[in-house]
């Protein structure tokens, strides 16, 4: 790695969603009482998600010539790329 790979690798390992906030979530769009491991299931894998948009938003914004931080746009932008490369949403 080299040493701002490293520091965002650092930052990302260290990084994890609230458990409680994602049992709420799935309260909330299932109607699912979730268990704590089922949560933090869904937890790792949502910070996997997360991290592959962020991961194609920085491209867009090379790919662009921009710098600075992300926009909103290239978040947008790199959700549409993700959904039609995969044909949906979460899919590995």
């Amino acid at each position: 790695f080299s040493p701002s790979q490293y520091d965002r690798f650092e930052l990302y390992r260290r990084h994890a969603l609230p458990k409680q906030a994602v049992r709420k979530v799935i309260q909330q769009t299932l109607g699912y009482q979730a268990s704590q491991p089922v949560a933090q299931i869904i937890a790792g894998f949502s910070k996997v998600f997360v991290g592959e948009i962020v991961e194609q938003a920085q491209e867009i914004q090379m790919r662009r010539g921009e710098t600075g931080p992300l926009s909103p746009d290239h978040l947008r932008e790199a959700y549409r790329a993700y959904q039609q490369e995969t044909g949906r949403v979460g899919a590995a």
